[in-house]
């Protein structure tokens, strides 16, 4: 039994799963189907699951502040249904996953203690032969106890690594901000320089009564200010074009830190400014869709030249039943439109969206 416990209250994927594990209820069961005649017995074993089921989701969005209060409803429960059925034992093997998930060693070791002493008590009071019910209990117990310790684990080491990525990204951030400070000031230090300088020197050429040479002056001022802004603009422009392989490489790991595969296929070929521009912001749009409305878990970047034609295919390995054309959709068609590019898609048994993108200016 595994699990995608977190310590905030986000919907992941993980979570969304939580119903998959109550499958080890099934041995709960089991001794209920050979308890023939004792109907008080069983409805009393059935009707315990309801507070189970809600401790255990209870406990699957919990933090580890508050935890101990969904672990001792179910352990309760467990205790309780313990002198109904033989199969309360799956129930105590779920607090266990719990404490192994949420606590340090030391109160994983002495939970594991109190629950076997625990079975070891019911099972005396009780009279399950052959101490079975003990024995069985610890076993899964432990060994359920154990996957909650690797999954406390799994968890942790993920939560470094996510933390060790928003520090790099952090660090590439405040790079980037010193790369443009610097930028800016190599093309506006100069210029400003010699815009001040020659602001001075009309002015003494004024006062000198030399206004001819004083309009030169005033005449240079206006042309490396002219200068200086299409610089500026130049600069900025270029900061804000990553280009088409950069935008790739970014929204493809958009979809990877939400555990979506991404593969590329192909190579884009050199394009206009507009055409780039464009594609860039239908991908974008594409992955937007994906991240927002789609249940796939790979997607597929295909770039492919045929016939002087560009072909980009954004497939997703699942179906959409339906398809409401959104104002994401349409403003794809109608970006495509800008470049007479074509945009067809498919629904089953892929959800794909291929623009053919003709590389040649229409005549």
């Amino acid at each position: 039994m595994t699990s995608g416990l977190t310590h905030n209250k986000q919907k992941s994927f993980e979570q969304k799963t939580a119903w998959v594990y109550l499958i080890n209820l099934g041995f709960y069961f089991t001794p209920l189907f050979f308890m023939d005649g004792q109907w008080l017995k069983i409805t009393l074993a059935v009707a315990l699951l309801v507070p189970f089921v809600f401790g255990y989701f209870w406990a699957y969005n919990n933090t580890k502040e508050q935890a101990h209060k969904p672990i001792l409803l179910m352990l309760l429960v467990a205790v309780t249904s313990g002198f109904l059925t033989s199969g309360s034992m799956s129930l105590f093997s779920f607090c266990c996953f719990f404490i192994g998930f949420f606590y340090s060693k030391r109160t994983v070791i002495l939970g594991y203690i109190a629950i076997s002493l625990l079975l070891l008590t019911i099972n005396i009071i009780v009279g399950y032969s052959g101490y079975f019910f003990t024995f069985y209990g610890m076993g899964i117990c432990l060994i359920v106890g154990l996957l909650g310790v690797i999954e406390q684990h799994r968890q942790r080491i993920k939560r470094q690594q996510q933390q060790s990525k928003d520090e790099i990204t952090q660090l590439a951030t405040s790079l980037e901000r010193e790369r443009i400070a610097r930028d800016l000031h190599d093309v506006m230090g100069h210029h400003l320089a010699s815009i001040a300088l020659k602001a001075e020197l009309a002015d003494k050429l004024i006062s000198a009564g030399k206004t001819e040479q004083a309009q030169l002056q005033i005449n240079q001022v206006s042309q490396i200010t002219r200068d200086c802004l299409s610089q500026i603009r130049q600069t900025v422009t270029d900061y804000k074009h990553q280009g088409l392989s950069q935008t790739t490489r970014t929204l493809s790991q958009m979809l990877r830190d939400k555990s979506i595969a991404v593969t590329i296929e192909g190579q884009w070929p050199k394009l206009t400014n507009l055409a780039e521009s464009q594609l860039c912001l239908m991908l974008t749009e594409l992955v937007n869709n994906t991240l927002k409305h789609s249940q796939a878990d790979h997607c597929t970047i295909a770039i492919q030249t045929v016939d002087n034609q560009l072909q980009l295919q954004y497939i997703e390995n699942s179906p959409i039943k339906h398809l409401t054309e959104g104002n994401g959709l349409k403003g794809i068609k109608e970006r495509a439109a800008l470049l007479h590019a074509d945009v067809q898609y498919q629904l089953n048994p892929q959800f794909i969206v291929t623009i053919t993108l003709p590389l040649t200016e229409p005549t």
